[in-house]
């Protein structure tokens, strides 16, 4: 099985079957011995298997297949265990990540992934879609060492391998809730921010109900991310998880439709509500053609393939535009999994539109070497002027002017400028628009004296407390479309201004 270049970082092509051989057979070298920091750092970083471009690309199995225990054994070994723990000031939930990396290296990969969850019960999810490298990893003492970030010890890659080796040796547990204080709370939405909450919470012994307006619960991880990326069972099994703490769920629940927000606190009984509903208004560009037919935002596409299944024809909820040549227009991991959908509902050519260079895509660069993999063609320093349609209002081609790069702006990145007169056709049958969301108003709308941005956001405090009392807000509602790691320490912080004014009402008898 040939063995992808890990974001240009390996040096041979090498199959699975290569690196896992080589990996036992440096495992076998290390076992005894006494290692000094420098011997640490000799460690190469071991690259991860994944699926045959040439196959994956047609299905939806996941592209990644993790480490083997030798892999995950000879990684950890890389760790310093530095007593500043470095890395730690990365991770937005402040995940003890020297001592769970110290037990996989003695070979107790349960207490490494018990580790973990003293401050993130999703380690499977986060192990898998974090940007650690821009986290966590940036901070690695190792990757400093080298004077290659690149080259940090692999944290998320380690995070996700004794999660999964807890779920395939059955061996999950959960935390046990404190007695129960009598003490409801409403927990609005089931993405990354709202289950943290709802585990925290749940922890301290208070009654907690999540209510989801969607039929399955997850959020972005189950209507965002593809399956070939976050498999939806692992969503699924972190659900069961809180479920099994006592945590409800209350399915195709519209806050602002089938109950306003005061409506459910006074009528529901709850003594406070936590607003985690993301950012799921798509940003479109204003440009000529955006009505026509075959353009579509990256969350309706993604919607569509991922929580309905658009790709299965013949079992799917929903029908797919058939489209042949698809251009995706953004740079971010949105548009990375937009564009590898594109050639899962059958797509033959995918461009992926984006008017700075590749060194200032936001996408995890994980993502773009796997979209690149697959046959992606990247058109960088480009940006759409208008959509052109047939006679039928559909999509034909899309028309893109070239970029040059100015003087930075305020994001640090530099400025994309406009060459005048280059303008030139790319012929497509669709269109995908994957350049970020707003929050959605419909909360804001429907409950008065909540205060928000012009952007739509929910204003909160430090302590994530929003303008009315008993309401807290966390994640994408609050910092616009960011990733499930930031919402989920922001649930955090959210949970624990929440326990302790539940703990300051008493229980309730």
């Amino acid at each position: 099985m040939p063995y992808r270049k890990d974001s240009g970082l390996t040096v041979e092509h090498k199959t699975n079957e290569m690196l896992m051989k080589e990996a036992e057979a440096l495992w076998s070298e290390l076992q005894g011995k006494t290692l000094t920091p420098k011997d640490r750092a000799g460690i190469p970083l071991q690259d991860m298997p994944s699926r045959d471009p040439q196959k994956r690309v047609r299905e939806m199995d996941e592209v990644a297949l993790g480490y083997t225990e030798a892999q995950a054994r000879v990684e950890a070994e890389r760790c310093l265990n530095c007593k500043g723990a470095p890395c730690v000031k990365g991770c937005p939930v402040a995940v003890p990540i020297p001592e769970f990396i110290t037990c996989i290296q003695k070979g107790d990969f349960k207490a490494a992934v018990d580790v973990i969850k003293q401050t993130n019960l999703l380690p499977a999810i986060c192990g898998r879609v974090c940007p650690q490298e821009k986290q966590c990893q940036s901070f690695c003492t190792v990757g400093k060492m080298m004077k290659a970030p690149e080259k940090a010890v692999a944290i998320g890659r380690l995070e996700r391998f004794v999660a999964d080796w807890e779920r395939d040796n059955d061996k999950v547990t959960v935390p046990p809730p404190a007695p129960d204080t009598g003490r409801k709370v409403a927990v609005i939405g089931s993405g990354p921010a709202g289950l943290t909450v709802a585990a925290d919470i749940r922890r301290a012994g208070h009654d907690v109900t999540v209510f989801e307006a969607f039929h399955k619960t997850g959020g972005v991880m189950v209507y965002g991310i593809p399956e070939f990326r976050l498999p939806k069972a692992i969503v699924a099994a972190e659900v069961d998880n809180l479920k099994r703490m006592g945590v409800k769920f209350k399915t195709n629940f519209l806050v602002g439709r089938t109950q306003t927000l005061r409506q459910l606190l006074d009528e529901g009984g709850f003594d406070a509500a936590f607003i985690g509903t993301g950012a799921g208004l798509p940003k479109f560009m204003g440009i000529e053609g955006e009505n026509l037919v075959g353009v579509f935002s990256a969350n309706e596409y993604l919607t569509r393939a991922n929580l309905m299944k658009a790709y299965d024809v013949e079992r799917a909820a929903t029908p797919f535009y058939p489209a042949k040549r698809v251009a995706v227009i953004g740079g971010g991991n949105v548009a990375m999994d937009s564009a590898r959908t594109g050639y899962r509902l059958g797509a033959e050519k995918v461009y992926c539109i984006y008017r700075r260079t590749r060194v200032e895509m936001p996408a995890r660069a994980e993502e773009v070497a796997h979209a690149e993999e697959e046959g992606v063609e990247f058109c960088f320093l480009q940006n759409p002027t208008r959509i052109l349609g047939d006679d039928n209002g559909r999509v034909r081609a899309i028309e893109v002017l070239d970029y040059e790069l100015g003087e930075p702006d305020e994001s640090g990145r530099r400025r994309p400028v406009p060459k005048p007169g280059t303008e030139h056709v790319i012929e497509v049958d669709a269109v995908v628009v994957a350049l970020g969301n707003e929050s959605n108003p419909l909360i804001s709308k429907t409950t008065e004296g909540l205060d928000i941005t012009k952007r739509g956001n929910v204003i909160v405090d430090e302590e994530q407390k929003t303008s009315l009392p008993r309401i807290w807000a966390g994640g994408d509602i609050v910092l616009g479309a960011a990733t499930v790691i930031l919402a989920m320490g922001e649930g955090r912080k959210a949970a624990a201004s929440m326990n302790e004014y539940l703990a300051s009402l008493g229980d309730k008898k």
